[in-house]
């Protein structure tokens, strides 16, 4: 299933009746909606126009073109292409082989098909730009906000990521304009980081949420909500593909943030490198 889709039947129980019966329709009959217009969608749904622009708005959209749109780039892949493999027992190692491959294809295919190139256009222009950055995140999440950590330590950036909460909750307290805080939570609902961003914003950061796509409480609370896949079901995965489209968009939010700034990070990246290389070579004789 289309993570659109996938987010639309995962939320339809927690909607408004009028924004449900809108979820109904389209969930009926997905492929008939990158065809119809605003008042076609409001007719069937017997709601309004302005319900279903509100509908829209709940899921991140940002108008009903914005959904079709989506909607219709999902539905054009084929069945395989999003079909997730479980851990199975027995499995030969070249079957596995071939079902993590497949896992993460998918998953970063299906997370470039929901990416907002907008909101990453602001995300990389705050990070840029921020005096200092905080990174929020707890358990899997936590190596996704070391990982890029690492990455803006090594271009001059002042940052830092925590995943304990109370020193979460302390840096957060410190921020003020001009810094950017950004909490990574693949189901958008752990409870430490979205107080980490609840204070960080508070205190007059910027705020970037990086979650699953659907309705959760850190992306509602974010300045700037980013969203990866939400197809990855079941405990037996142990978190591979979804950490996987987590670390797909700290990689082009990187790539952007260099990109945007090339002068002054190109350098400061070369000669982060050359200083390792350098160190490890006075401290292994250049073994």
């Amino acid at each position: 299933m289309a993570a659109i889709l996938h987010a639309l039947q995962q939320e339809i129980d927690n909607l408004p009746s009028q924004e449900r019966r809108i979820a109904e329709v389209i969930l009926q009959s997905p492929s008939d909606v990158p065809g119809m217009t605003i008042n076609r969608l409001a007719e069937l749904s017997g709601t309004s126009a302005a319900t279903v622009t509100r509908f829209c708005k709940s899921f991140h959209f940002k108008g009903f073109p914005d959904l079709k749109m989506k909607l219709a780039a999902e539905l054009s892949q084929t069945p395989n292409e999003t079909a997730y493999q479980d851990i199975v027992a027995g499995n030969s190692l070249s079957k596995i082989v071939e079902a993590i491959e497949a896992n993460h294809l998918a998953s970063i295919a299906d997370t470039t098909r929901l990416l907002d190139l907008g909101r990453l256009e602001q995300s990389v222009q705050l990070l840029c730009q921020a005096r200092r950055i905080d990174l929020y995140g707890v358990a899997t999440s936590s190596i996704v906000t070391q990982d890029f950590y690492q990455k803006l330590v090594r271009i001059g950036k002042s940052c830092t990521a925590f995943s304990d909460s109370h020193m979460q909750i302390t840096s957060a307290s410190s921020l003020g304009a001009g810094d950017v805080a950004m909490a990574v939570s693949y189901s958008g609902e752990t409870p430490e980081t979205i107080d980490a961003l609840t204070c960080a914003k508070q205190a007059g950061a910027s705020t970037i949420s990086l979650t699953s796509y659907g309705n959760n409480t850190l992306a509602e609370t974010a300045d700037i909500p980013l969203f990866t896949s939400s197809l990855e079901e079941g405990m037996r995965r142990g978190d591979m593909a979804s950490r996987i489209a987590l670390l797909h968009v700290i990689d082009i939010l990187f790539t952007g943030m260099v990109s945007a700034d090339f002068d002054q990070f190109i350098p400061k990246l070369e000669q982060s490198y050359h200083n390792v290389q350098s160190y490890r070579f006075h401290h292994t004789g250049g073994a």
